[in-house]
């Protein structure tokens, strides 16, 4: 494994952060408080908690705490599956809790079910061995004529049997065995069967709770503005005209002068009194920045000094002694996450302690800031973590609960802020913008001699977690799919020219290395085999020879997709192959363009090696609705500034697929493995820009090397023909 994969596994978004706190999680209404809270009667007897994983009571109650967050993609009923697999007890029989920051793993990078896959299992068995020791001794007999299953543990040669409760306070007396037995992948009961989402009932019956649904005794409602020009300040507000708003109670004011708060009764009142409050600012160093400012810096970094990170061979001699070479400039613009759950976040700071209520993929982030802004430790901080809406990375940002914070401590009430749909597109953290530039060294038949492929942008980790970044300066995250991909080359050189585009904050997104490493390297290996005149799939299967899983879903794909029938009258095919986040696919778009400006995606065939799956419906859905997020934002989206504002402000202008739009038949095939699992949910929406532009390219005979494809740069035919 490469350094670069390395840190994509065990780096800054698979990291356990240390620390103290208490986080109570209410995931679903449960029977009793206690199950909702988590928190333990005090007159109950002492839980069997064998690990920070699992709790069980004498009354049999189990609980399972999950070291990742909710957001859409599942992962509490799979998280639940790898414990319960184990441990011997059926889905049903469970309850969920969230884990407190400090053990709460972050949830990004798709990395939940990779970091999870060994501890989570050895929890379970670990806590099964247990309980059947503490049964076997109660019966004198020995553990390996003991069964277990449904929570229940059997002596067969007797039929006696014990509940895990029955055993629990035994249990918790007995050491645990450091390397617990695991279940044969053929034993598995749980793991690679579909199964039902644990958290969809709630949620049709709109009982879950997200944080825009809390509600908390006294509370009032604010919806906030800050500058919309980076590193503004307020300059005046018309405050009694606000305070005229009828529902009205406060403005505020954060001590840097940067955001408003409106506090109203509801938000309604609040809307309307932020609306009369007349907002001034002093729009700051920033406010001649615009979108041209950016790519113009962008494109001056493919000249002059790079960092070049693990060069393979001498690639710049190789390309000059080829044949030919051939080479590509691409563009690929900033891009906002507008989950369908605005940001929100609701505090209550009292002297004595400080409850905060939001949905976030950084537990200990948000309770570190509100600790730092409160001045209380860290251990008086109550961090209530709920279901979130959508996170694509916007929440492993916590500037909002921060913002939150400042408003909340000025007032003697809990106090909940929401972020209008167009402060939430306008002052997001954003998927950075980037230039690439790929070369290519060629032979006599138009085969690869070397590559050397200079990125140019932002890096994100520099920011959000810099002792990530390396001593070279260097964000390992842009390694995905350039260093890290299923093809060998004799040489290859990387080089990485870092620049921070001005005027915005750059942040995670549902996918950023992924994402924009895929656009690049498969649009270019798509144009090296049109210029070859090779079969683009053949072609790829030569580069990917060495790598047996790459081959094997390219070669399935083909056939699933009929790559070699003929294609339907007015259609076009394009094809990408893929090694991202610890998984393999490759996909096959089958379009129609009756018009430049119109694409129909009749179909997309995908087929994934993400190593054992765990849930194969949940894979499934994270496929379909990662090509359709990726879709959205390949044809459509791109953050644009003028004069130093974000453009874009609503779904009227930040455009997302329609259902009509949305590919008519999406087949994704899973291929048996007993690998270890590999991340899936951003996979999907790193092959959507690529496939999708390849098959534009067939059905149009020019290249697209610019995001969004539909952009008018594309459509004025700037395009390379």
């Amino acid at each position: 494994m490469t350094r670069a994969e390395k840190n994509l596994h065990t780096g800054r978004r698979g990291i356990l952060l240390g620390g103290g706190g208490l986080l109570l999680a209410t995931l679903w209404p449960a029977a009793s408080s206690r199950a909702a809270t988590g928190m333990l009667v005090e007159d109950a007897p002492a839980p069997f908690a064998p690990n920070t994983y699992i709790r069980i009571t004498p009354d049999n109650r189990i609980t399972l705490i999950l070291p990742n967050i909710e957001m859409g993609q599942g992962i509490y009923t799979s998280s639940v599956m790898l414990i319960a697999e184990e441990l011997g007890v059926d889905l049903a029989q469970v309850e969920m809790e969230a884990a407190p920051p400090g053990s709460a793993e972050i949830t990004g990078g798709s990395m939940s079910i990779m970091t999870e896959w060994m501890p989570l299992r050895q929890a379970g068995a670990a806590a099964r061995t247990v309980l059947v020791q503490a049964a076997a001794t109660r019966w004198g007999v020995g553990p390996e004529s003991c069964a277990v299953g449904s929570g229940i543990i059997t002596h067969a040669p007797s039929g006696r049997t014990l509940t895990f409760g029955d055993v629990a306070v035994d249990a918790s007396k007995l050491p645990l065995p450091k390397e617990p037995p695991l279940k044969a992948a053929t034993d598995y009961r749980l793991i690679g069967k579909p199964q039902h989402r644990l958290d969809s009932a709630v949620k049709v019956e709109g009982a879950a709770v997200f944080g825009i649904d809390v509600r908390v005794p006294g509370q009032k409602i604010g919806t906030v503005a800050a500058c919309p020009v980076v590193g503004g300040t307020l300059r005046g507000l018309n405050r009694d005209a606000a305070m005229a708003v009828r529902g009205v109670v406060a403005v505020l004011v954060t001590d840097a002068k940067d955001a408003v708060c409106v506090v109203g009764e509801h938000y309604w009142a609040a809307r309307k009194g932020l609306q009369a409050l007349r907002v001034e600012w002093n729009v700051g160093p920033n406010g001649d920045v615009n979108t041209r400012t950016i790519y113009d810096q962008l494109h001056e970094g493919l000249k002059g000094p790079a960092i070049v990170p693990s060069p393979k061979g001498d690639a710049e001699s190789a390309i000059a002694k080829s044949h030919a070479s051939y080479s590509a400039i691409y563009q690929q613009p900033l891009l906002a996450h507008a989950p369908m759950e605005p940001i929100n976040c609701t505090a209550h700071v009292r002297p004595d302690g400080c409850d905060v209520w939001t949905g976030t993929q950084v537990a200990d982030r948000a309770r570190d800031t509100a600790s730092e802004i409160t001045g209380l430790p860290k251990e008086k901080i109550t961090l209530h973590s709920q279901y979130i809406g959508g996170g694509f990375g916007r929440r492993l940002e916590h500037e909002y609960v921060t913002q939150c914070l400042h408003f909340a401590k000025q007032v003697n009430y809990p106090l909940k802020i929401v972020w209008s749909r167009e402060e939430d597109i306008t002052r997001d953290r954003y998927r950075p913008a980037y230039v690439d530039e790929v070369t290519a060294g060629l032979n006599e038949k138009g085969r690869v001699t070397a590559i050397k492929h200079r990125v140019v942008g932002p890096a994100v980790v520099a920011r959000w977690d810099p002792p990530e970044l390396t001593k070279e300066g260097y964000d390992e995250d842009l390694s995905v799919a350039t260093l890290v991909t299923p093809y060998s080359y004799d040489a290859y050189r990387l080089e990485f020219a870092r620049r921070e585009a001005p005027g915005v904050i750059t942040a995670w997104w549902r996918g950023v290395g992924g994402t924009r490493g895929l656009f690049v390297v498969e649009g270019f290996i798509d144009e090296l085999a049109e210029r070859a005149g090779v079969d683009k799939v053949a072609y790829r299967r030569e580069l990917a020879k060495a790598n047996p899983r790459a081959v094997a879903v390219l070669d399935q794909v083909a056939k699933d997709a009929g790559w070699d029938t003929p294609v339907p009258n007015g259609r076009a095919r394009g094809v990408a192959l893929q090694f991202a986040f610890g998984s393999y696919m490759a996909s096959i778009a089958e379009i129609e363009m009756p018009a430049p400006d119109t694409v129909l995606i009749h179909r997309v065939t995908a087929v994934v090696d993400c190593g054992q799956v765990v849930n194969p419906d949940q894979v499934i859905s994270q496929i379909e609705g990662g090509l359709i997020f990726g879709f959205s934002a390949a044809l459509y989206n791109e953050i644009t500034l003028e004069n130093g504002r974000v453009q874009e402000s609503n779904f009227n202008t930040w455009r997302v697929m329609r259902m009509n739009e949305a590919p008519r038949r999406i087949d994704v095939r899973l291929m048996d493995s007993r690998e270890d699992p590999g991340g899936i949910g951003e996979v999907g929406t790193a092959a959507a820009a690529p496939v999708l532009a390849n098959a534009m390219a067939a059905a149009q005979g020019h290249r697209y090397r610019t995001l969004p494809l539909l952009s008018p740069r594309n459509l004025e035919k700037e395009a390379v023909r």
